[in-house]
């Protein structure tokens, strides 16, 4: 069996990466800021492990062909082309419990450095200074901590705010005011967190909705005096307002540990500032923070080279590798029933829809419609095709997809039924689960039948009349096809049918003509699974 071949190109801690030198199905190269390297392993490596230095750019993953996971040793993930990767099919992932702890703390180092001016008293002493009058701090207790975000930082953050003593609101539009108030915590708009705020703490990803969410606007609506720390994401913050409200004292001080650009440029308006501390991005710089990314990144690449699925993600939601691993069987239903159903069809492809008929929990239904939708785009595109990128490229195209709940249909408790809308028509199959774990297809154009969807297949769509089963049988006979399986269905007497027939051999293009110059033959389908 053919070995992982995964590349590191960035510092990720030794001790980390021990499970994955010591797995035999594992080829672990090593190329730190050697660029040379990259250019020679990179078409042939399967997994890129980077932590912030390496820019993974659309330059480079248009010579990764066998590229398939991209993993980041942190949280931040803006030095990757995230929807590069997507538009290929390769996931993503970040360990973002790992540097939790050692991030929260440097945010609350800084802080604690900000009330009492820790830095500034100490830079005077040792320039032989004794200045005990210049460096008034404050106290922590009884004052507003302002956090920006309640993710996993954020609710640490919390806590320790919580135990000095201070009282905590905070901005976050996906926390409900209830989880909130478990938490201790008040909820307010952005605007009034700023306002009510002495110290006010930002742990949001960047996005275009949070990139210079702290301007020049936003930076009039704090407190007189306030502070500000950030050791999230530097473009969270413009940083030449930044630097005229600390000059024109609007804030009493800031601290910052991440920046628009890394390294801070020697002409920043940043440095030289009294009431600003800096420190170069040392938020994940702890011994434990880089041993558990280095861990939980490694354990990560041992699962997907097992299962083929990434946890963590970020452009896979809902896929998590536990449900999927519990859905096994109806997802290679959902799939193969995209790929019967592409090879049916007429005309182009415009849109796939999905019902769930029955018991199929709301987790379950997304990871089976976008499994649908990558079996349907396998037969019209030559990309290479993943459950990240099919929506995508279904996109680009103008195909839409859906999912919707049903009732359950008679007789099957569980039913998936998949149609494709083409500007000449639809067309419908529907499938379930044997009792043998296997996939079923039970309708076709809402006619029952029950076949077993492999190998190739000849699908025809036909009159009912006597002697047309026969009549095709000998005609397959007579071109020395074989004959596995053959099924049929049927709306009423003497009406419509259609006829599956599983062949041992391909039709070769004068048979698939006579059947369909056959009489009472409207369409024949080549299907292969």
């Amino acid at each position: 069996m053919p070995k992982l071949r995964v590349l590191v190109t960035d510092k990720i801690d030794p001790a980390g990466l021990e499970p994955l030198k010591h797995d035999a199905g594992i080829e672990l190269r090593m190329a730190v800021g050697d660029k040379a390297k990259w250019a020679e392993f990179i078409p042939s490596t399967h997994v890129w492990l980077v932590r912030s230095e390496t820019k993974v750019t659309e330059e480079w993953l248009d010579k990764a062909k066998a590229l398939r996971l991209i993993g980041r040793a942190g949280v931040g993930v803006d030095n990757i082309d995230v929807s590069g990767a997507s538009r290929r099919g390769i996931a993503v992932i970040n360990a973002p419990a790992a540097n939790t702890i050692s991030a929260c703390e440097h945010s609350w180092a800084l802080l604690l450095c900000l009330a009492r001016r820790v830095a500034a008293a100490d830079a005077s002493m040792r320039g032989g200074g004794w200045e005990r009058g210049k460096f008034m701090g404050v106290e922590l207790a009884g004052k507003t901590l302002g956090l920006v975000g309640l993710g996993r930082i954020g609710r640490e953050s919390a806590k320790r705010a919580l135990a000095f003593g201070m009282k905590v609101v905070a901005y976050d539009p996906y926390i409900s005011a209830r989880q909130a108030e478990g938490l201790g915590i008040e909820l307010a708009e952005f605007k009034a967190v700023l306002a009510a705020s002495d110290f006010v703490s930002l742990h949001v990803p960047l996005t275009e909705k949070t990139k210079r969410m702290i301007d020049a606007k936003s930076l009039e609506w704090f407190k007189p005096g306030a502070r500000l720390i950030n050791c999230a994401r530097g473009e969270l913050i413009d940083e030449a307002a930044l630097a005229e409200a600390l000059k024109s004292g609007r804030l009493a001080g800031a601290a910052l540990d991440v920046f628009e650009a890394e390294p801070l440029p020697a002409d920043s308006p940043l440095r030289g500032l009294p009431n600003l501390l800096l420190t170069p991005h040392l938020g994940a710089s702890t011994t434990e923070a880089q041993l558990k990314v280095a861990s939980e990144l490694s354990q990560s690449v041992l699962e997907f080279s097992a299962r083929g699925v990434a946890r963590n993600a970020i452009n896979l939601p809902g896929f998590d590798p536990d449900l999927l691993e519990a859905m096994g069987p109806w997802l290679g239903l959902a799939e193969t029933l995209g790929r019967f159903l592409g090879q049916t069809l007429d005309g182009g492809l415009k849109a796939v829809r999905c019902r769930f008929h029955g018991e199929f929990p709301t987790p379950q239904r997304h990871p089976l419609a976008v499994a649908v939708l990558k079996g349907a785009l396998s037969t019209i595109l030559e990309s290479t095709l993943s459950y990240i990128n099919a929506p995508i490229l279904a996109l680009e195209r103008g195909i839409e997809h859906s999912e919707a709940a049903a009732p359950a249909s008679e007789g099957f408790p569980r039913l998936l039924e998949v149609t494709a809308v083409t500007d000449k028509g639809e067309r419908s199959v529907s499938g379930a689960v044997g009792a043998d774990g296997g996939p079923k297809l039970v309708r076709l154009d809402n006619l029952l039948v029950d076949v077993t969807p492999r190998g190739k297949m000849l699908v025809l769509s036909n009159e009912d009349r006597p002697g047309m089963i026969g009549a095709v049988g000998t005609l397959l006979g007579r071109h020395k096809v074989n004959i596995a399986d053959m099924r049929v269905g049927r709306r009423a007497p003497h009406g419509e049918a259609v006829m599956v027939i599983t062949v041992d051999e391909d039709p070769s293009p004068e048979l698939q003509g006579e059947l369909k110059r056959f009489e009472g033959i409207r369409t024949v389908r080549w299907v292969v699974l």
